[in-house]
């Protein structure tokens, strides 16, 4: 009965953490809108660069290779 309610209490917990997601106007299947980010060999890469040529796929890791 004990581990019943201390996997229900850690499901709970971990529910009650999981963040909101973030408000935008993008809706599936939207257009991405025009971006550009620093390139690994210096310069801008531009997301209008791959337009038309290119599947682009974009991740977003916020603590890929952070201590934390």
């Amino acid at each position: 009965m004990r581990r019943t309610f201390l996997l229900a209490l850690a499901a709970g917990t971990m529910l009650a953490q999981a963040p909101a997601p973030p408000k935008t106007h993008l809706k599936v299947g939207d257009k991405a809108p025009a971006f550009q980010l620093p390139s690994t060999r210096g310069g801008q890469v531009k997301l209008a660069d791959f337009a038309g040529k290119s599947t682009v796929v974009l991740a977003f890791f916020p603590a890929a290779f952070t201590g934390g």
